[in-house]
């Protein structure tokens, strides 16, 4: 048998002759085209064919024999017995190092097709107008480094493995502190979970809280994002209509598709900013008290209200119901973080605490040690402080920009909390058209379609102004007018 293919062209560039020769070897061998039991040439003999060191031949047979695909004796080095696969198909048996076999790989599950889309590009998270993008050059960067370093400098080895079931025990303690200042939570440091990212607590929710094919209310509009974790959990979604008030149930959600898990953003819903009443708030603690059911209140953005004092959380508002509260640091300090929070009942919080360690094996304890640090000496709030004033002017100057700039008058909604106005267009503008257009010139809008699931259709435009300076608004505002003139209006 010649082995002259094994260092055939082609070769790919920086690629060690040795390494070649290992790599091409094993992959003859566990395909079957060099069979089980196969006498290889001797060191000295396959050097000379291929016109290569000894030593790179005899790298490439130690490594195979240290791997179980050859076996070397005073007999010689013989290709190991290994499982019987199917044939490779013929072209693959040609010799060529080209030469593969195509393998078909199992399809995706049932839930990953079923699996809603997400949407977004986060190439579009630097353009004006992008959403849920916090200001992120204003982050106190000279503060946030002093944490880290003082973190670092009292790193034991224990920091550098994964952090303890529930977070570093520091960090949950600074939350409960602040909480209960600033929520009016009253709540233990143990009830604190710290998890990667408001998709994790809802990943923790779904597994610990539903069984497979269980119903979760989602709103609808909602979260994209909240979408997918729920749905590949394995959960069956239910999209309940967001009104004036928030999420609004009707008798034949309660009765027809009785939930275990109902997720609701009440104090600014995303994405229409919508703020639930607080009869409505009553009312949906009322409906899950009686369904058996849990309510997921995400509080991604309460930091950040503007309009009076923010109405009580679902969480506390009435003794003992059944309500866990999930925050993050996304909008409050910086995407890149990756650390959100779930406020759990007492009774629950051992299993959440376990499973949260178990099931993800969490990490980043220099970072959560830092964060803690950071509360405790009051940079958080200053922050806080100095970007509710920020956006609170970006959103006035995006409104009179919006008046100042001839075009259709159009509603907007959203102006309580967070980091986006919504916008809603007349039926002959479609939003997906118009958020193309604004693409190509610059701008970074969502379609507010995207976030509807059907039979509700919704028609408008996202606006970020997190990202976007004061000073540049009123041109960015020009640019948008300019794509709403430059697309066909539709019948």
């Amino acid at each position: 048998m010649e082995f002259s293919w094994l260092l055939a062209p082609p070769i790919p560039p920086g690629t060690a002759r040795q390494h070649l020769l290992y790599q091409r070897l094993r992959t003859a061998i566990v395909e079957g085209r060099i069979a089980s039991g196969t006498r290889l040439p001797a060191s000295r003999a396959l050097a000379a064919e291929l016109g290569i060191a000894r030593n790179t031949v005899l790298h490439a047979y130690e490594q195979l024999g240290a791997e179980g695909c050859l076996v070397a004796n005073r007999h010689g080095t013989r290709v190991a017995t290994l499982p019987a696969r199917e044939p490779p198909p013929a072209a693959a048996c040609s010799g060529s190092p080209q030469s593969e076999s195509v393998i078909a790989l199992p399809g995706l599950s049932q839930r990953a097709r079923a699996m809603p889309d997400a949407g977004g590009d986060p190439a579009s998270d630097t353009l004006p107008f992008a959403v849920g993008v916090p200001d992120i050059g204003t982050f106190p960067l000279r503060a946030w480094r002093a944490c880290l370093d003082r973190a670092w400098r009292g790193a034991s080895a224990r920091q550098l493995g994964y952090a303890p079931h529930g977070g570093e025990p520091a960090l949950r303690e600074a939350l409960a502190g602040y909480l209960t200042t600033t929520r009016g939570f009253t709540l233990q440091p143990d009830q604190v979970v710290i998890t990667s990212g408001t998709q994790g607590a809802l990943d923790l929710c779904a597994r610990l809280l539903a069984d497979h094919g269980d119903t979760v209310w989602i709103e609808n509009p909602g979260y994209p994002a909240a979408r997918t974790a729920l749905a590949l959990a394995g959960l069956r979604l239910h999209a309940v209509p967001v009104d004036e008030e928030g999420l609004a149930p009707g008798a034949a959600d309660w009765h027809t598709h009785a939930p275990r898990l109902i997720l609701a953003t009440p104090a600014h819903q995303y994405p229409t900013g919508r703020v639930m009443s607080l009869p409505r708030r009553l009312a949906l603690l009322d409906g899950a008290c009686r369904s058996g059911a849990w309510l997921i209140e995400d509080d991604y953005d309460s930091e950040f209200r503007r309009a009076g004092a923010a109405l009580p959380a679902l969480l506390g508002l009435v003794p003992g119901a059944p309500v866990l509260y999930t925050g993050t640091f996304s909008k409050t300090l910086y995407p890149g973080l990756r650390l959100a929070y779930l406020i759990v009942p007492q009774p629950l919080a051992p299993a959440f605490v376990r499973a949260a360690g178990q099931a993800t094996r969490p990490g980043q304890a220099i970072e959560q040690r830092a964060l803690a640090d950071f509360i405790r000496r009051g940079h958080y709030t200053a922050h806080l402080r100095r970007m509710r004033q920020c956006y609170a002017a970006r959103q006035r100057e995006l409104r009179d920009a919006l008046t100042r700039h001839p075009g259709p008058e159009l509603a907007v909604t959203g102006g309580d909390a967070g980091l986006h106005l919504t916008l809603w267009l007349p039926p002959e503008l479609a939003d997906y058209a118009l958020c193309e257009a604004a693409r190509r010139l610059g701008l970074g809008p969502q379609p507010l379609s995207r976030y509807a699931l059907a039979p509700l259709t919704c028609n408008g435009l996202l606006l970020g102004y997190g990202n976007t300076g004061t000073e540049y608004l009123d041109a960015a505002v020009r640019r948008l007018r300019a794509a709403m003139g430059a697309i066909p209006e539709r019948s």
